[in-house]
């Protein structure tokens, strides 16, 4: 979640701009391949468009760190609970870096 606390407020907004400029971004390629632009300029914006929502995951994945999982591990008495956050947290960063 990221709406945990004022700042993370901030970092929502942020990844909704982002987000909506991405968006912007992939709406251009599509009018790249609709005019038939060259292809290498096409890849190139691919790219571009790639690594942004790389960022925008990896922002939302350091806050679900900061946030979810810390207050797992600080709060919680049951191993097991840590133990199954932990698991998910490998899990979801081994799928988001694939």
């Amino acid at each position: 979640m990221i709406e945990v606390e004022d700042k993370s407020k901030c970092d929502k907004e942020a990844v909704i701009k982002r987000l909506r400029r991405i968006e912007g971004q992939v709406k251009g390629i599509q009018r790249m391949v609709n005019d038939g632009k060259y292809c290498v300029d096409i890849l190139i914006q691919v790219a571009a468009v790639r690594s942004a929502i790389d960022k925008v995951g990896g922002i939302i994945l350091e806050n679900h760190v900061k946030t979810c999982v810390k207050d797992t591990i600080e709060k919680s008495s049951d191993t097991a609970a840590k133990d199954k956050v932990i698991d998910e947290l490998m899990y979801t960063m081994l799928k988001f870096m694939k």
